[in-house]
Order: C-alpha cells, then sequence, then structure tokens
C-alpha cells in the first residue's frame, strides 16, 4: 500500500452568495462540507461531480489558493495552514497545478520558452542555462520542440496549449500535480492523447495525480481512485474498478447511467442538481 502523500481532513468552505434584485439578500452556500480525502503516492485520485458540486474549490484550497473556513491539508504529514509565507513558497514548487482551459491559462503575451521557464526563475532554480535546458528537456517530454520556445500561445493548437501548461507544470518536477478539468475543453481524439501524455509522465517522474474532472468516461482510463461530490459533500469513494462495478449512491449510480453507451441497468435518470 503507498503512503499518503497529501491528505484533506474535515475540510470546510463557504461563499457568500447575494441575492435579490439590488444584491441585498445573501445566502451561506458550502462549497466544501466536511470533505476529507487521500491521495496515494504515486497515483491518481479522481475527483467528479457536475458543475457546482464543489471540486473545483477543493482544487484551489488544497494548493493553499483559496482559504479554508476550517479542515486541514497535509502535504507529507505538514498542515500547509502552519506554515509562514516563505516556507510555503518554497514548498509550493512540490505542488503544481494544471488549468482546464488552455486558452485562458497562458499569457499571451510572454514566449512558450518564457511561460514554461518561469518557475524554475521565481524559485531560483539553477543559473539561466541550466534552467534553459530544463525548460528544452521538457518540451521534448510533452512533444514539442526547442525550436517553440520563441512562439507565442496563439500560434498552437488547444492540444498543444496544453501541452505547454503540461510542461509548465511540471518543469519544476513536482510531486503532485492538481489537474482541474484538463481535458474537457480539447476535442476527444486530442482528450486520448493527452491523458496517455499524462499516465506516461506519472511513471517517468514518479508523480502523484489529482484528477478533476466531471466526466466519468475520462476517468475510467486514467485514475486508481475516485471521490464522487454532490453539493459539496463526498457521497462515495473508493477504487475506481469497484466504484464502476458497484457503485453504491444513487447520485454515482446517475452519473455512471450519463456516460454514452454505459448500460442504464440502474434505471435512474438523473435528478436536477
Amino acid at each position: 500500500m503507498s503512503e499518503i502523500i497529501l491528505a484533506a481532513n474535515q475540510l470546510v468552505k463557504t461563499y457568500t452568495q447575494r441575492s435579490g434584485r439590488f444584491g441585498f439578500g445573501a445566502t451561506m452556500v458550502r462549497a466544501l462540507d466536511d470533505v476529507s480525502i487521500r491521495l496515494r503516492a504515486g497515483t491518481t485520485l479522481a475527483v467528479v461531480g457536475e458543475s457546482g458540486s464543489g471540486k473545483s474549490t477543493l482544487a484551489r484550497c488544497l494548493l493553499q489558493l483559496q482559504s479554508l473556513d476550517s479542515g486541514e491539508v497535509l502535504f507529507e504529514g505538514r498542515d500547509l495552514s502552519r506554515l509562514d509565507a516563505p516556507a510555503l513558497r518554497a514548498l509550493r514548487k512540490n505542488l503544481q497545478m494544471v488549468f482546464q482551459d488552455p486558452f485562458a491559462s497562458l499569457n499571451p503575451r510572454m514566449r512558450v520558452g518564457e511561460l514554461v521557464g518561469e518557475g524554475l526563475l521565481i524559485h531560483g532554480l539553477g543559473s539561466r542555462a541550466e534552467q534553459q535546458q530544463k525548460v528544452v528537456s521538457m518540451l521534448k517530454r510533452v512533444g514539442l520542440s526547442e525550436s517553440d520556445m520563441q512562439k507565442y500561445p496563439h500560434e498552437f493548437s488547444g492540444g498543444q496549449r496544453q501541452r505547454i501548461g503540461i510542461a509548465r507544470a511540471l518543469v519544476l518536477q513536482p510531486k503532485v500535480v492538481v489537474c482541474d478539468e484538463p481535458v474537457s475543453a480539447l476535442d476527444v481524439s486530442i482528450q486520448a492523447q493527452i491523458l496517455l501524455l499524462l499516465k506516461a509522465l506519472q511513471q517517468e517522474m514518479a508523480l502523484s495525480y489529482i484528477f478533476i474532472s466531471h466526466d466519468l468516461r475520462v476517468v475510467r482510463h486514467i485514475a486508481d481512485d475516485i471521490v464522487v461530490m454532490h453539493a459539496g459533500k463526498v457521497v462515495e469513494q473508493g477504487k475506481v474498478v469497484e466504484i464502476y462495478a458497484q457503485p453504491q449512491h444513487a447520485y454515482t449510480r446517475n452519473l455512471l447511467a450519463a456516460i454514452p453507451g454505459q448500460s442504464s441497468v440502474h434505471g435512474e435518470r438523473f435528478s436536477n442538481v
């Protein structure tokens, strides 16, 4: 059994949602409601659910990009919320993110070499020559070339831009990568290529992934373990093979039944959520 590299314990995050004609009304929304997860080293944990389930909020809270109301996030046993700013900054190179939209996540005014090497520069890792060497090596590993360093994001297709985003996250040689819907903006044929790339890089670099998705069809091909979220709560979790074979919660059965070509033996329809 792999050791636990990242753990979240009883996470709570609330938002104030304005309502009414002039926004004077306010209701509290629990984006995360007592959420606990475990990521085993070297494996992929998928977090699935429909829009509004809380999965993207979970991703941001795990990386300390958003504050929590309560709960703790432990990376290799260290509580991230208790670290001072310099310690958290130093640790961030081990926790990286691949974003959903390869069109929006890349600065259009920066060349690819600058985009991929920015993290190395921020963390002061190596000389300029060493940084450039690492950028070239990482670009090649994701299927791009050295000549691409001088190009701008608009010169690439969506799939190529996502490869740039992956290179940017992995050039720091992180231990944990949070992939927030990394293929949802791509064509199906390109999705398969990116998933195969992520799996290959995981094996090469001993990476641990948290894979956020609304698509159980995609998750089946990359994840080892799965957490199903609904309305800010974890409603089911376990091994992917077990949950696909015998889902316990009605919401999970509905998600599975919605997969094109999936047998709807449970006979349940989606509810409005």
